[in-house]
Parts: structure tokens; sequence; C-alpha cells
């Protein structure tokens, strides 16, 4: 196959509202899109570069531009590590074989028709009577992830749940426990109906996850990016979020998915604030997720053309005009 073409620009989406986890703010979705093309077809493909790996906007448009000639999926696997760069040309590649093929990605990854999904809608961390107001202003949606920060996360879970008795609640404490908090913090999510814990420790410093119970299942973000890290996870963490920013795109994010299943492990299908376009190849994941977490297009004050049909939290299936 010859090379593609490739067009690589940032963009910025504006938020609805200040999104707020324990690194930081934001009041807009910084993303790349990318379009390949073999001169008849296009791929589309978006990622989020995220500080926290230490990737850049401008970082990452020059790896995607500066990328050897790009033919295959599999070519590109060996070609780019994982991250956000290669996740938006992975995404794009399946996006241009699905169109060039007349099939669905779906159907390119031997997966079957999809169907409509719950996706969690993310409260932002805030102090404890102010999560409980942000519950009660969405009625409508029945699956929250709190964000949380650390000092005053039972009390920020206790108010959730007294605000929302009717919902389900999981939580994400972007590594902001410490290990003497653990036991009495992982009591209080169980007290209050928390169904997962997410990456409550910091990477690398999470041994202590296998020296306590676990009344609620704990699940591996930061220190899980790729199938290579899923044999280590046991047995501190019962489940694992997968991103495709993280993992480098669909390609890698099924073997993820795979590995993770064959460990035993639970699965949480996860985005990065951005649009319909980066939420739509995690939709394939999410057909077998045990917990989706696709909100970002809620996030967005306006999202892309064609993009996701959200109601109520279920997710339908994205258009073929969006991706795949």
């Amino acid at each position: 196959m010859p090379a593609l073409t490739r067009d690589v620009a940032p963009q910025y989406w504006a938020l609805r509202t200040p999104f707020v986890i324990a690194r930081g703010a934001k009041t807009e979705a910084r993303v790349v899109s990318v379009c390949l093309s073999d001169g008849a077809a296009f791929g589309w493909g978006e990622c989020v570069p995220y500080a926290r790996y230490g990737e850049t906007v401008e970082g990452t448009v020059r790896a995607i531009e500066s990328a050897d000639p790009i033919t295959t999926r599999a070519a590109l696997q060996s070609m780019m590590p994982p991250g956000a760069a290669r996740n938006a040309l992975d995404c794009a590649l399946w996006d241009l074989e699905a169109k060039q093929s007349g099939r669905s990605a779906a159907a390119l990854a031997g997966i079957g028709p999809l169907h409509p999904v719950e996706t969690c809608y993310t409260l932002s961390l805030a102090a404890a009577d102010a999560m409980a107001a942000a519950a009660r202003d969405v009625p409508q949606l029945k699956l929250l992830k709190l964000k949380l920060g650390g000092m005053g996360d039972p009390e920020r879970m206790r108010a959730v749940r007294h605000a929302r008795p009717d919902a389900r609640l999981v939580a994400d404490a972007n590594e902001s426990w410490t290990a003497d908090q653990l036991p009495s913090f992982l009591a209080a999510a169980a007290e209050a109906g928390i169904e997962l814990i997410e990456q409550p420790l910091p990477a690398g410093e999470d041994e202590a996850l296998a020296a306590v119970p676990h009344p609620v299942p704990v699940c591996a973000d930061e220190s899980a990016h790729t199938s290579a890290d899923i044999g280590a996870l046991r047995p501190r963490y019962d489940a694992v979020n997968i991103k495709l920013d993280k993992a480098g795109g669909l390609t890698e994010a099924l073997m993820m998915a795979s590995a993770a299943r064959t460990a035993g492990l639970r699965i949480m299908v996860g985005c990065m604030v951005a649009t319909s376009l980066a939420m739509a190849p995690a939709f394939l994941l999410a057909q077998q997720a045990d917990w989706v977490d696709l909100d970002g297009p809620l996030l967005l004050a306006k999202d892309r053309p064609h993009g996701l049909v959200i109601e109520a939290g279920i997710i339908q299936p994205p258009e073929r005009a969006l991706w795949g």
C-alpha cells in the first residue's frame, strides 16, 4: 500500500463548566485531530495529549507529522510508542479501512452489532455540598462518577449518596489518597454504596493495595497503560480502566481488554475530555465493559457535527459520518 497523506490540526473546544480533578482544572478540551487519505477515502482520529504523561499539543502534532510513512495499523504499533499521537493515527487507520472496505470498524474488529451503552457522568471535584448539588442537578442521569481529591473524600461520597440515593456511583481519586487513608476511605466508599474506586494511590506507590481488603473494587488507571501492564495488576487491583490515549489506539486497547479478561480483571472504558470523534472508537470496547465512562461530549459547550447521541446517559452507536 502506498504511503498515506496526513492532515494534523490542534483544536480547542470550550467546556460548559470548568472541569476540576485533583491535579487541576480546565475550561477547554485541547485535542489533536488527524485525517489520513489514500486519495479516495478519508479516515479520522482524535487524541488528547496529557501533561501527566509528559505530552503537549505541540509535541503531539510534531510526533504525528514526523512519523515515518504510514501504511498499516500493524506497522504503526512498532513505529510509535503508546500515547496520544499513536492513538490518533491508529483510530484514523481504522476509520480509513472501514471506508475502503465498505465494512464497519466494529465488523473489522470482530465485534457484533453495536448496542447502546450507559455512560458515567462526571462530577468535578469540589466541596461536599457543591458536589451534592451538582448531583441533584442531573436527576435524569443515573450513573455518576465523582472526582475525588484526598482530604474530605469520605464527606464527598456521603454527601453525593445522600443527594442521589437512586444513582449508581463510581469514584476516581486520581492518585490523591495516601496508604494511611486507604482503609478508612475504602470503608467510607463501601458505606456510600460506591461501585468502584479508580486509582486511589499514586502509580508506582500502590503496593499497599495488596495488603488491605477491598470492600469496593479498585480500578487501575495511571498504573496501567498497555496490555504489557496487565499481568502485574493482581492482587493490587480488581479492574482496569482502558483509555485509547494511554494504550496508543484501538488496536492496543482491544489487546488490553483481552488480557484483562484473561487475568480476571473487570473493565472500565474511559476517556479524556474530548469530542465524539475520540469517543466513537472507544464505543467498540464499551460493548463488553463493566463500566463505561465516555461522557466527554456531555462536558463540551458544543460537539462536532454528527456527534454521539446521548440521552439520559445512554449513548447510541456512532453514525458512520462521524467514525467507523
